[in-house]
């Protein structure tokens, strides 16, 4: 097992909490990592037609094989278990860390969990393997284009499989099966091309409007589609940030994928060659580096929490980080050269803004590190300087 930075966390959580729930992606690791927290415990997985019918038949019985606690995967396939689980901690308050929980659908498990287990459960969110990880495990990919085409889900690393195979068949059970059974979607050809589309809007303003109209379906459509994918963890929209200046700035958030690797594969990308001519690679490269944020965020237990910089003229930071009173400001540039124009948007919204309160970080495609006046420069392989710091 490639270790993960959540790990030292979720132990930590399981001292202070009757319950701990892993959320995030599908094959995102969440089982390995719940079952190497058990230390030994039962394990159940609610994707079994028998132990998901059990458990909903017979909610009382199927808690009771497990007097010392289990791990209980994708629990929101069963949602009548989670009264009964409030029952059965209740009655023995003070003992800590009895089940691990684990759910791939936002709005099935959070809902429960609000509903029935506020207070008594840690709740944590696992996504993929960020590159540190893979970095301090000796699995980093070798190039930025083998990474951006081949994403980061762990099953690409844990076992000898091929990138492209393995996320056609992601793409096909969980993208295709999953969340059109959620949304009950008749018509899959338009739901296939609507996640397209979404992936060739990587990393742009987010225009429902048009979306909805370049796949041939209803705004209200497009909304509900969209809503289910952020809830599956297939996609995420970032929010500008507002910085006492809304009236010239951008309100529309960007859309990005959980993994570049997938949004790739969905835009045709099949191999790293493909990466280094494709029209998109900027796109894809500011996706990932998005991601990393998102990633190191969620590894502290934090929400994660990245905005962006637009005002109605087109200056754009293409993420922000606020923490302990300063606005990290980060520019991504796919490029192998650092040019001097890579700074032109950090230099104007420093203007702006009180630019004693704002650090200017800068990730591109190249492999130098400098520390220039005008910002940092992190090269792509050591974004993991720039993700402890922010």
């Amino acid at each position: 097992m490639i270790a993960r930075s959540l790990f030292s966390l979720a132990q930590k959580n399981l001292r202070g909490f009757p319950v701990l729930a892993l959320t995030g992606p599908r094959q995102s690791g969440k089982t390995t990592l719940a079952r190497a927290l058990a230390e030994g415990r039962p394990y159940a997985s609610l994707e079994d037609p028998d132990v998901r019918e059990f458990a909903s038949t017979d909610p009382r019985g199927f808690l009771g094989q497990f007097p010392a606690g289990a791990v209980l995967d994708e629990v929101q396939r069963c949602p009548a278990l989670f009264s009964y689980l409030q029952t059965v901690v209740d009655a023995e308050p003070r003992r800590m860390g009895r089940f691990i929980l684990t759910g791939s659908q936002q709005f099935g498990l959070i809902a429960a969990i609000t509903q029935s287990l506020a207070g008594r459960v840690a709740l944590l969110e696992l996504l993929p393997f960020s590159l540190p990880e893979l970095q301090s495990a000796g699995r980093a990919p070798a190039s930025l284009e083998t990474l951006l085409a081949q994403g980061l889900f762990p099953p690409i690393y844990d076992r000898p499989v091929e990138p492209a195979a393995w996320l056609k068949n992601y793409v096909a059970t969980y993208v295709e099966r999953d969340v059109r059974q959620v949304l009950q979607i008749q018509d899959a050809a338009a739901f296939q091309r609507f996640v397209t589309l979404c992936a060739g809007r990587v990393g742009q303003l987010l225009n429902v409007s048009s979306l909805a109209a370049d796949t041939g379906i209803s705004r209200v459509t497009a909304e509900a589609w969209l809503s289910v994918m952020q809830a599956s963890y297939l996609i995420f929209l970032v929010r500008p940030h507002f910085a006492n200046l809304s009236k010239r700035l951008i309100k529309s958030p960007k859309l990005y994928f959980h993994d570049p690797g997938l949004a790739a594969w969905l835009l045709g990308v099949r191999e790293p060659g493909h990466v280094s001519a494709h029209p998109l690679r900027g796109a894809l490269f500011e996706n990932w580096v998005v991601t990393e944020i998102a990633k190191a965020q969620a590894a502290r237990g934090e929400t994660p929490a990245v905005g962006f910089l637009r005002d109605k003229e087109g200056h754009e930071v293409d993420a922000v980080v606020e923490r302990a009173g300063r606005l990290h400001a980060i520019e991504i540039k796919s490029g192998q050269t650092v040019a001097s124009d890579f700074f032109d948007n950090l230099d104007f919204w420093r203007a702006q803004l009180p630019a004693a309160a704002i650090t200017p970080w800068l990730v591109y495609g190249g492999d130098q590190a400098q520390s220039r006046e005008r910002g940092t420069v992190v090269p792509w392989s050591q974004i993991g300087s720039l993700t402890q710091n922010i």
